[in-house]
């Protein structure tokens, strides 16, 4: 499928999921809209939008919303051009706010320059919790950068590729026994250990692990 074809395929898809009768503005014609990033989950930002800037939403598959200091319609990243291209959009149960699930591009959604307009606890940077896996890639590219030599994952990287290879071999085998053996539980921490050394060799290779999400995206369609 041509980009051009995704892209009205989406547009199209979009119009469809939310009625705009259906949804209950407040008395100044708002809804909330919580904006997530579509591969992590990481929540990036929370604007207003009234009719005309979901509409417009709906319409274009890129963010729209109603500034209340301006009095008047901003297009995300207009000017700074950290679009959001809307990936799905939905509604809650009392159909009075909105979830939107975009591609964000130069992964900064703040204005500050932050990714997160959400990034601050007790007055310091602290970026808000993303899926487990992306958390636990952190925390291992963390421990790259700032190395410590009571630290396990520390080791691995020391070890370089011999080392952390070796052992995604060695967890691979056991992810394999333990299926045969069909134990829930084993299943479960036997995987999570391949996961975590892939994790460790996705770092030491400069992968992000967005880049692995976006593939995984790609096969869905």
């Amino acid at each position: 499928m041509l980009s051009s074809e995704i892209k009205a395929f989406e547009t199209k898809t979009l119009n469809k999921t939310i009625p705009l009768d259906q949804i209950h503005y407040d008395e100044k014609g708002l809804v909330p809209s919580i904006v997530q990033d579509y591969l992590d989950g990481t929540v990036l930002m929370m604007a207003w939008m009234n009719r005309e800037s979901l509409e417009k939403t709906l319409e274009t598959g890129e963010t729209w919303f109603w500034s209340r200091s301006r009095k008047e319609l901003w297009h995300k990243g207009e000017t700074s051009g950290h679009l959001q291209k809307v990936k799905s959009m939905r509604y809650d149960c009392d159909s009075d706010a909105l979830l939107v699930s975009v591609e964000q591009v130069g992964d900064i959604a703040c204005h500050t320059g932050e990714r997160s307009c959400f990034h601050q606890v007790d007055g310091k940077i602290n970026p808000p919790p993303a899926d487990t896996l992306s958390q636990v890639f952190q925390v291992i590219c963390d421990r790259r950068d700032n190395p410590s030599e009571d630290s396990y994952t520390c080791k691995l990287f020391k070890g370089g590729d011999n080392k952390i290879l070796k052992k995604i071999g060695e967890e691979s085998a056991e992810v394999v026994m333990a299926f045969k053996d069909d134990e829930p539980d084993e299943i479960a921490g036997e995987v999570a250990d391949l996961l975590y050394h892939t994790l460790v060799a996705l770092a030491h290779h400069q992968v992000d692990i967005k880049a692995v999400y976006r593939k995984l995206q790609e096969r869905r369609k």
